[in-house]
């Protein structure tokens, strides 16, 4: 963090104050002013929560007190997402830049890349983790990021539609220490890896599964600032993962994992839609972090 501004202690403990007091009365989450701390200064939660920070004469900021106010009036006042505020979200290790081009990425996502790891294990086939694996729709590149930390003698590659995305993807993987691991490319899911076919290990993908009807109803923090061509899943919203479902056994080997995230209720229909395939087996859906079936998982046949 490359820090400019300085403040006393004092001085940021009233900030503090009347931005969680905005918070509470915009109905926001008071924690997100300690994220937006944590995030633009060395402060740590333990400092924040028990206010040790006061006594301090001087705290390093990335913006002045001012900067920091207006950053704080958009989030509450236009419910611009904390993360595109400050262009940084934490994601299993990383620290990921983000931007209103890309989806922010989640924490229920993270849990992709340890089902990932245990399927691997599990798999019958043992060769699985020296081979491809493919991140369709990367977005901002994150479950990539993920997958080359987890398998480190893969090779990876992330697609997305959006040269915008890829960017923000591509300057994540170089400040990772990963753009050596990862393969970029652009275009609509599996077209630009043809010559992959019949070689992949995996295809781990959060694709865009809300109906079209429900984008609507989202929260403003939602609809209003992230791209919807990473939302839009369609009539049923299964529009994407219908068509993953049907080209993916082209491409897998035999025994590869095929995982993607869904929406809360759509489990059922996803297993029946892999059922009907007839091209995978040992189907499963999985619960998120809050015990909901959120993703499902299966093998190549």
């Amino acid at each position: 963090m490359a820090s400019v501004f300085s403040v006393s202690g004092l001085e940021l403990a009233k900030w503090y104050h009347w931005a969680k007091q905005e918070a509470i009365a915009a109905e926001i989450s008071p924690s997100e002013v300690d994220w937006l701390l944590q995030a633009v200064t060395s402060l740590d939660s333990l400092s924040l929560r028990l206010g040790l920070f006061k006594e301090r004469w001087q705290i390093p900021l990335e913006y002045s007190l001012s900067e920091l106010t207006q950053l704080w009036q958009r989030r509450v006042k236009q419910r611009v997402p904390l993360q595109y505020l400050v262009g940084i979200t934490p994601w299993r290790r990383f620290s990921l830049k983000v931007s209103p081009d890309v989806l922010i990425p989640r924490p229920e996502t993270e849990l992709m890349i340890d089902f990932a790891v245990n399927a691997a294990k599990q798999s019958p086939n043992p060769d699985l983790i020296f081979g491809h694996w493919v991140d369709l729709g990367t977005g901002s590149g994150a479950i990539a990021l993920g997958l080359g930390d987890s398998f480190p003698e893969a090779t990876i590659h992330a697609v997305d539609t959006s040269s915008k995305a890829l960017t923000i993807a591509q300057e994540n993987a170089v400040k990772e220490g990963f753009s050596s691991r990862i393969n970029f490319y652009q275009g609509s899911w599996w077209s630009p890896l043809q010559q992959l076919k019949g070689q992949v290990s995996a295809i781990v993908s959060n694709p865009p599964y809300i109906p079209t009807a429900l984008l609507s109803q989202l929260q403003p923090e939602v609809k209003e600032h992230e791209p919807i061509l990473a939302l839009d899943g369609g009539n049923e919203g299964l529009e994407a993962i219908n068509h993953l479902i049907d080209t993916s056994p082209d491409y897998l080997v035999s025994g590869g994992i095929f995982l993607v995230e869904m929406m809360a209720g759509q489990g059922e229909q996803v297993k029946r839609l892999l059922e009907a395939s007839g091209h995978y087996q040992s189907i499963q859906i999985l619960p998120d972090l809050a015990g909901i079936g959120r993703f499902a998982i299966a093998y190549r046949c």
